[in-house]
């Protein structure tokens, strides 16, 4: 009989067995039926013997060996990253580094950015294959939060402030939707928090130079409940905690 699931911090691990050929499937190896010839040609180890066997039944606690790499059966991947400047929320770019040159892209080569950073712009993104948890963060109709920490040119006043509550013309069809803007020092160049709950292009930066400032420094902080690790160096990343991984449960809304 195959697995049931059962939740671990940023995975699933199965509480029965499961067939051979399906855990190299979910495993990113191949299809079922590409499984099935490789194993013809080659042995996976597991516990140091070599299996060939497709319906050889793969318990929790066995270690799996496939061409020198331990695999294990993860259905969802979800990684906090410290963007840092420079790199470009891709996974293959000719010109400019990716965030793919950082966090490692998983064998079924799913893994994609929840949003994107611009290539200038620092701080907290979110990486996934979870296309469920990613639509949820990203769908205009739901709204998400973002929050950032913004340097640019000029001189901030409550004026400014106002007309970014009131939802700025930048350009677009629509007037962006209105945005918080938190003073945390004024003079001939300021800082300030932004919260937005849109995601257009540049959206931020295009809200300050509606105001007549240019933006010289960008980091997101926040995104929704997700908050920027400040243990995390610039290009450094972990795997959700558990508190992050109940935030993906909520956003989900099902039990994972």
């Amino acid at each position: 009989m195959e697995h049931l699931f059962a939740k671990q911090t940023g995975a699933f691990s199965f509480v029965k067995s499961m067939r051979l050929d399906k855990y190299l499937c979910d495993a990113g190896i191949g299809t079922r039926s590409e499984v099935k010839k490789i194993l013809k040609k080659e042995p996976v180890m597991i516990n140091g013997q070599d299996v060939r066997d497709p319906s050889y039944q793969v318990q929790e606690t066995d270690e799996v060996v496939f061409r020198k790499e331990v695999l294990n059966r993860e259905e969802f991947i979800y990684y906090v990253f410290h963007k840092p400047a420079g790199c470009v929320c891709a996974s293959v770019d000719n010109v400019h580094d990716t965030v793919f040159e950082y966090v490692p892209m998983n064998r079924k080569k799913d893994l994609s950015t929840i949003g994107r950073l611009d290539l200038d712009t620092e701080g907290l993104l979110l990486i996934t294959n979870d296309g469920k948890f990613h639509h949820e963060l990203t769908s205009p109709r739901k709204a998400v939060s973002k929050v950032y920490y913004a340097e640019v040119t000029g001189t901030l006043t409550d004026e400014d402030v106002r007309r970014f509550a009131s939802g700025l013309d930048i350009g677009d069809e629509k007037p962006a939707k209105p945005a918080e803007l938190k003073i945390l020092s004024s003079s001939a160049s300021s800082s300030a928090l932004v919260t937005v709950t849109e995601g257009r292009f540049h959206e931020v930066k295009r809200l300050f130079l509606a105001c007549g400032k240019e933006v010289t420094y960008l980091k997101r902080l926040e995104m929704g409940e997700f908050k920027l690790d400040e243990s995390l160096l610039p290009g450094e990343y972990r795997k959700f905690n558990e508190e992050e991984m109940q935030y993906v449960k909520k956003y989900k809304g099902s039990t994972i």
